[in-house]
């Protein structure tokens, strides 16, 4: 389900991909971005999305949409996964889960996360948002279709 569209983006500061730390509010400030939350590095699904991403990341750059992507994997393995796609984003550990919890990107039982992908625009306000866990290919079209309306 995920969080609704008109919510504030929940604030977080997490390790990242480039041996950095990103915090939302402040690394991102008065700017529109796409956070997308996945289950795991080097899955099937996980792999194709990323790689959508990273074929569709000169039309985000050209409308100045940065690209984050989330998941409990740690940063050696994140290292290795945006390398071995040559990924052109950061990617983000959340070890805990917590803010993945905090944008209900999380399935319940077994906290692993979800696939979901959140347009945020520059007051970080959701305007989008999509959820399915097996059309990875979806979540790019719909957060272009919407960034193109």
């Amino acid at each position: 389900m995920g969080l609704k569209k008109g919510t504030q983006a929940p604030n977080f500061t997490l390790a990242s991909t480039g041996d950095k730390k990103v915090n939302l509010s402040k690394d991102f400030k008065d700017q529109a971005l796409v956070l997308y939350f996945y289950p795991k590095d080097f899955t099937p699904g996980c792999t194709k999305e990323a790689c959508e991403f990273r074929d569709q990341f000169e039309a985000f750059r050209d409308l100045n949409i940065p690209i984050l992507g989330i998941s409990k994997d740690d940063i050696p393995t994140h290292e290795r996964f945006k390398k071995a796609h040559r990924l052109p984003f950061d990617l983000l550990s959340d070890p805990s889960g917590k803010v993945c919890k905090a944008y209900d990107a999380l399935i319940p039982l077994i906290k692993m996360p979800k696939r979901i992908t959140y347009l945020l625009d520059e007051n970080h306000m959701i305007i989008e948002s999509f959820s399915d866990m097996f059309e990875a290919k979806k979540h790019i079209n719909k957060m272009l279709r919407s960034l193109n309306a």
